[in-house]
């Protein structure tokens, strides 16, 4: 592992300074582009270029969710490709291979650090979101689904064909398939069908070398690669075709919010302990917060439970009754609606909110963020976890939270390896730290108390911040993932400052 990470380092600093001493040839590239033989879908009016900042602005905006990233480098920002169809990916890739430009995939734009629609080095982004037909096969309960398609077009289609179908993936409605599925993708449907890429049966992938590549033809050790290892590392993902599964026409949610003083301490430490061994059918996630106190000016920590059981409130009451009586579930707190309902429902919006809603794509970030991600396997004591209500206090004027997603279930019968994505038996659940604000010149400071947050975290988490990202995240796949890297794209064009990098061969 030591040698896989010391080659991590050195592939990463190669691929940035010699692509940061390259000057690409952009006007090349976007010559190439328009003279792209495609005459059913022309090309030349889905390029937004840095001489018009107007409209690259209006594109580049359109899919950027954090506005730590809203002002756009016009230095190495370059141009924007919205493709609408398969050639037009193809072309980008060609014609920037060709002339030394280097590109970024972007679905969704909801990745954390923005690695999609920035870069530290001249850059075209290809973005997937005009990308998005969604077909559902009802009979094979199956579907194919394009990479700019968001996940909540992708459960309204599926609802819509079958109220008794669903997907395992998230719960934000905006976040574009191509990313989230090739990430790995966690859903509340997680304990009972695992991520989403253990319900992904093919792909259509755009190569190096432009080539249109299925699961035959890519083979299978590329298409155990993206799926969880990052689409973006070895080719663009045009689609993936995914196993729907099996849903009751009611399911059962709650939300029971205890703070501190009503003991959300003892009560999340119980939460430890048992959520990764309740039935696979129940799916209880914790989110703490820093909320308002008492009295006035005062801040305390409030725990939020969240559950979705599929099956009925009172079969779901005795179970929590059981496993958690500390929580002080009453019936009231259950409510009974179908699958799509609940997609609402973790997403906080007010019970007969419609449907359509799910379909709605956001125009403009919202405010800046900074989010991370960690596992863990061993119980924070309750020493623990109130070093962890201090340093969120510490982060003033900010909204501040913590998810705390139970692991269990199936994601400990499905080997580490049966995928790229890694984390599996072992882990009791994964934490989301968050913190937002509104003000730019709040950004530094809110970074740095995140960065105190983290230091107070890891001594109970399994991902070391001090750490190099890939040997942490990837664990045990990344060497395979790094020969996989190397057969496919061994020139390493399809890069980002975490992508992989191939593998090297000894001298």
């Amino acid at each position: 592992m030591k040698e896989a990470l010391s080659v991590l380092c050195l592939a990463l600093l190669v691929s940035v300074s010699e692509a940061a001493v390259t000057k690409p040839g952009i006007g090349e590239f976007l010559g190439c582009l328009r003279s792209w033989p495609s005459p059913e879908s022309p090309i030349t009016d889905d390029i937004f270029t840095a001489d018009n900042t107007t409209t690259l602005l209006s594109s580049y905006l359109s899919y950027t969710k954090n506005t730590r990233f809203a002002s756009p480098n016009y230095q190495t920002l370059m141009a924007i490709v919205t493709a609408k169809h398969v050639s037009h990916i193809q072309a980008t890739v060609v014609c920037a291979k060709s002339n030394g430009v280097q590109i970024r995939i972007r679905s969704g734009g909801h990745d954390y650090e923005g690695l999609s629609y920035i870069s530290s080095v001249p850059f075209v982004i290809l973005d997937m979101f005009n990308l998005r037909s969604i077909t559902v096969d009802v009979p094979s309960k199956q579907a194919w689904v394009q990479a700019g398609a968001t996940l909540g077009e992708l459960y309204t289609k599926i609802s819509e064909a079958g109220e008794t179908l669903a997907f395992p993936a998230g719960v934000c409605s905006t976040v574009g398939a191509g990313g989230h599925i090739s990430g790995g993708g966690y859903g509340n449907l997680m304990r009972k069908y695992g991520l989403t890429v253990d319900n992904v049966v093919d792909a259509l992938l755009v190569d190096v070398n432009g080539k249109l590549l299925n699961r035959s033809t890519m083979g299978e050790d590329l298409f155990w690669a993206i799926r969880g290892g990052g689409g973006g590392s070895f080719g663009v993902i045009l689609s993936w075709k995914i196993n729907l599964v099996d849903v009751p026409k009611i399911l059962t949610v709650f939300k029971v919010n205890k703070t501190f003083e009503q003991g959300g301490t003892d009560v999340l430490y119980k939460w430890q302990l048992v959520s990764s061994k309740l039935p696979e059918s129940l799916y209880v996630k914790a989110m703490s917060q820093v909320a308002n106190g008492t009295r006035s000016g005062e801040r305390t920590i409030a725990v939020l439970f969240y559950a979705q059981f599929l099956g009925r409130a009172n079969e779901l009451m005795s179970i929590m009754n059981q496993s958690l009586p500390e929580l002080g579930l009453k019936s009231q707190d259950c409510l009974e609606m179908s699958w799509l309902n609940t997609t609402l429902f973790w997403e906080d919006l007010p019970v007969g909110t419609p449907t359509s809603i799910l379909l709605d794509r956001p125009s403009k970030p919202e405010k800046f963020f900074k989010s991370k991600l960690d596992y863990v396997k061993k119980p924070i004591p309750k020493e623990g976890i109130q070093k962890l209500w201090n340093a969120m206090l510490k982060i003033n004027n900010n909204i501040v939270y913590m998810h705390w997603n139970p692991y269990g279930g199936v994601m400990n019968t499905i080997p580490a390896t049966a995928t790229s994505f890694p984390h599996r038996e072992g882990n009791l659940f994964k934490i989301q730290y968050y913190t937002a604000w509104f003000d730019a010149n709040a950004t530094k400071g809110s970074l740095d108390m995140m960065k105190e947050l983290y230091e107070v975290a890891e001594p109970y988490v399994s991902i070391d911040e001090a750490e190099i990202y890939g040997s942490k995240y990837f664990v045990g796949t990344l060497k395979r993932l790094m020969e996989v890297k190397a057969k496919y794209d061994p020139e390493n064009f399809f890069k980002n400052e975490q992508s992989i990098p191939p593998a090297r061969v000894k001298q």
